[in-house]
């Protein structure tokens, strides 16, 4: 099992990914929190992650709740960092901002499986070869019942920062989590070090103040949530702060210490879609079903559908305080769209209110 899970991991590196490592099956404590917070309501719309298995045990409070045949788990990492700005180096108020993650040409989710799959052929394969029966796999790219990042802390890939992202000193915190569920018991690497230390940026820097404590999230206060999973209305409370994202939000990533440095992805897969970067809202406002598809159809901002893109767009330009924007709330205002009229309704109040606003400032 050690030779094997020393050629696992190579062949994780072959396939592309920067780092892989291997994480043991048993019940992990950093996962103990999970039913408490479930039950608080902190998941929000998200009900796939109340999930509960034939027993009514939460799916992803312990992977022996949805994979009890597990014995290991091969978790792969990709950085995607590419080299466009940071949202808070961006400053022209008559752009949005859309997440690092969803403005690379690729669909990681596709991208990535492929990847893992090819590794876990090749596991199976040398399994046989060596006269043993094949053993039984699964593989997972963000869309699973496993808690990857809990899992990557277990790995030794990283550690789970402040922001409850997974941070490694040497690629940050831009990466992409793959995993292999195993029947064989590969030996666990050393779990990563916490390296935080006593810095509070990321806690500090989220505008809608949505982290409870360290690495625990509300995450019906996170921008990310409200701009992808959350399909009725944003609270009036939580609009002003989201500022002009449409898309997801790097915030908490941006201001981290550890992602000063992060080197550049050199996979062309991850390569910045230019259009995508900073893109002015007057554009996607205007973003009709067809464009949408066209623009969007190997993308994760696909997710959020056009509905919540314009929800999110007449939000973006209310928070602008450039009254141009007016003729472009007007024509949402009479959006099909409940969720999109609403919201340029209270845009166009917004911006009513500031007659004398400057869009530099």
């Amino acid at each position: 099992m050690t030779s094997l899970a020393k050629f696992v991991k190579q062949w994780a590196l072959d396939e592309g990914f920067a780092l892989a490592g291997i994480a043991p099956s048993t019940p992990l404590r950093e996962l103990e929190y999970f039913p408490a917070w479930i039950d608080a309501g902190f998941h929000g719309e998200m009900d796939y992650l109340a999930r509960t298995n034939e027993v009514g045990k939460l799916r992803r409070a312990a992977l022996e709740n949805v994979a009890p045949w597990a014995r290991s788990v091969v978790v792969c990492a990709t950085n995607y960092n590419s080299d466009a700005p940071y949202s808070t180096q961006e400053s022209d108020r008559s752009r949005g901002w859309i997440s690092r993650y969803a403005f690379v040409e690729a669909d990681y989710h596709d991208l990535l499986l492929k990847r893992l799959r090819r590794v876990e052929q090749r596991m199976v394969e040398h399994v046989v070869s060596e006269g043993r029966p094949a053993p039984r796999t699964w593989c997972y790219v963000d869309t699973g019942p496993v808690v990857e990042r809990v899992l990557a802390q277990h790995s030794g890939v990283g550690w789970t920062g402040k922001n409850a992202c997974i941070l490694n000193q040497k690629l940050g915190s831009w990466l992409f989590l793959g995993v292999i569920l195993s029947e064989y018991a590969l030996p666990p690497d050393l779990p990563a070090a916490d390296c935080c230390g006593s810095c509070t940026r990321c806690l500090d820097a989220c505008p809608t103040q949505a982290f409870i404590a360290p690495r625990e999230l509300d995450a019906t206060r996170c921008i990310s949530y409200l701009t992808i999973e959350k399909r009725t209305a944003v609270p009036e409370e939580l609009r002003g702060n989201m500022g002009r994202h449409l898309f997801g939000c790097d915030i908490c990533q941006d201001v981290c210490p550890w992602n000063r440095r992060a080197p550049v992805s050199h996979d062309p897969a991850f390569a910045a879609r230019l259009e995508l970067v900073n893109p002015p809202l007057e554009w996607i406002a205007g973003l009709t079903p067809e464009e949408f598809r066209k623009l969007f159809h190997n993308s994760p901002i696909k997710r959020a559908k056009l509905s919540g893109i314009l929800r999110n767009a007449a939000i973006a330009m209310g928070n602008s305080g450039d009254r141009k924007f007016l003729p472009h709330l007007r024509n949402l205002e009479n959006h099909e769209n409940p969720a999109v009229a609403e919201h340029a309704r209270w845009s166009i109040a917004k911006l009513e209110m500031m007659p004398d606003a400057d869009p530099n400032t």
